[in-house]
Parts: C-alpha cells; structure tokens; sequence
C-alpha cells in the first residue's frame, strides 16, 4: 500500500510503501515515555521503502528495552515523532499518526505487553464517543 505522510507543522513530507499487516501497537515504556500515553501504534517497512519529500527530520538515539540502540527521527520544528530505526538500517516503525492513510491500517498485533498499563482493557466503557 502506497502511503504517505509528515509532521504536524508540514516541514516534513514522507512517501512509503508499506505492508498494512505489519501494523503493531507497542507497549513498551520507551514508547510510552515518548508518546505520552500508554502505548505507540508504528507500521514497520524497509528502510529503502521511505523517501521522504521535503525536509529532513532530527534523530535522536538511546538504547532500546531491547539494549540496542534505537534512533528516533523526528520534527526539530514541530516535535513530531516520524520514524524509528535500528542500527545499520533494516526496518524502519513509520509512527501510526504521522501517516495521512491511518484511518486504513488497523494494528495486527501488540509487543511489549509485560509493559501494558494494567486499566486498558477497563476503557471501552467510558463515557464520550469520538466526535464529542
């Protein structure tokens, strides 16, 4: 599935071509301490596949849970989180809200559950519907 994509300012412009079943939600507490919130969704492509088209995003790296390093590319301007990656290329995660296509891709599975917040699954019947 062709994609495509940017940061909230628009300084940044992607285009990929991605898998929509490698789609995953992560809990892990990396991406819970860079989002904010309990759990990151990304889609995961090959490095190759991404061509950004305007603009170049900041990277910032630190080891993973995992103990490698992982790099975070994101909007110096804006602050928006774009892509990550590993050492040596590889799969790139492409972040779920950065992608103008997200209401099409559906996660397909969820890591780093040991790391779940335990109230997720009490949340379906809170009052408020989207749109409110």
């Amino acid at each position: 599935m062709q994609i495509d994509g940017g940061c909230h300012c628009g300084r940044i412009t992607y285009q990929a071509q991605i898998d929509p079943d490698r789609v995953s939600i992560c809990h892990c507490t990396d991406c819970q301490t860079l989002t904010g919130s309990p759990f990151r969704v990304t889609v995961i492509c090959a490095a190759e596949d991404v061509r950004l088209t305007a603009g170049s995003p900041r990277r910032y790296t630190k080891l993973g849970d995992n103990g490698r390093p992982r790099h975070q590319h994101f909007c110096s301007d804006c602050g928006t989180p774009l892509f990550s990656s590993g050492e040596g290329g590889g799969d790139w995660g492409i972040r779920w809200g950065s992608i103008r296509q997200r209401d099409r891709l559906s996660p397909r599975r969820q890591i780093w559950c040991g790391s779940a917040v335990g109230w997720l699954d009490q949340i379906t019947g809170l009052p408020g519907r989207p749109g409110d």
